[in-house]
């Protein structure tokens, strides 16, 4: 995991994942992730990513790809619990869903390990 300073010096991101369209960080001092994606960056507490990430998976990309209708392919992510929102493209969306598939699965592997190194402890 990379550490990357942000202007408030007192304020330290760990970046949990990365792709080449984005990335997901953790502040700890603020309880907090920031995901820099699709040109901006959102802060969102743990529920919100949970939330935002149901609200991705829950997107039919196939649906999206198959339709034939002459309206564009974008989708607007919204959770009604953060003041964030995204208007994604159909390859924004799959971009976003790696990211969050991603994301999720180091968290999981860091839990893994540190129950791991706690029963090692005991």
């Amino acid at each position: 995991m990379q550490v990357i300073e942000t202007i408030d010096s007192q304020v330290k991101l760990q970046e949990v994942f990365s792709t080449k369209s984005g990335s997901v960080s953790q502040c700890d001092r603020e309880n907090c992730w920031y995901i820099d994606f699709a040109g901006k960056v959102s802060r969102f507490d743990y529920r919100c990513l949970l939330l935002l990430k149901k609200a991705v998976y829950n997107i039919d990309i196939e649906a999206l790809l198959l339709k034939n209708a002459k309206s564009a392919d974008i989708e607007i992510v919204f959770i009604c619990a953060s003041d964030h929102f995204y208007v994604l493209s159909t390859l924004e969306i799959i971009a976003l869903k790696e990211l969050l598939q991603g994301t999720f699965t180091m968290l999981e592997l860091n839990h893994i390990i540190q129950d791991r190194l706690y029963r090692l402890a005991v």
